[in-house]
């Protein structure tokens, strides 16, 4: 009887679990992401940095041209 319990239980995972496996992978596919924006305050941060960036060169130059012509 043990061993007819036992053969009744693996014919029955066999036939039912398929079907649980079957409706998991029947589920629709998630929905793609969301596009994120990234010209919000990423522009103004590339147009502050070129502008410190210039700014600094200028100040530079500036500097090393005043440097030169007081000790020429």
């Amino acid at each position: 009887m043990k061993r007819f319990l036992q053969i009744v239980f693996i014919l029955f995972a066999l036939l039912i679990f398929p079907l649980f496996i079957e409706n998991a992978s029947s589920q629709p596919p998630p929905p793609p992401p969301q596009d994120i924006p990234i010209d919000g305050g990423l522009s103004l941060l590339i147009i502050a940095g070129a502008a410190y960036g210039a700014r600094r060169i200028y100040k530079n130059q500036k500097q090393e041209s005043e440097t030169n012509s007081d000790t020429v």
